[in-house]
């Protein structure tokens, strides 16, 4: 078994919170963060052990980096 650490992102969008992993393009939601974090940890399981889901080779997949970027909006 070979472990892998996946990014996530979570954020909230009205009463809901929502989890994606934008290196697999899934996402899920819950009422709290925690169950968000949950939700997308199981999500990513199913995606990964589903044998007729199309996946990334996570062998040598090269993982985005994050940065953010500053603009104005009047």
């Amino acid at each position: 078994m070979k472990k892998f650490f996946l990014p996530i992102i979570i954020g909230k969008e009205g009463k809901w919170y929502i989890a994606s992993c934008p290196v697999l393009d899934i996402a899920t939601q819950g009422k709290t963060e925690k169950e968000a974090r949950e939700n997308i940890e199981e999500l990513i399981v199913e995606y990964l052990r589903d044998p007729d889901t199309p996946k990334p080779n996570l062998k040598t997949f090269t993982f985005p980096s994050l940065s953010y970027i500053e603009v104005s909006i009047k």
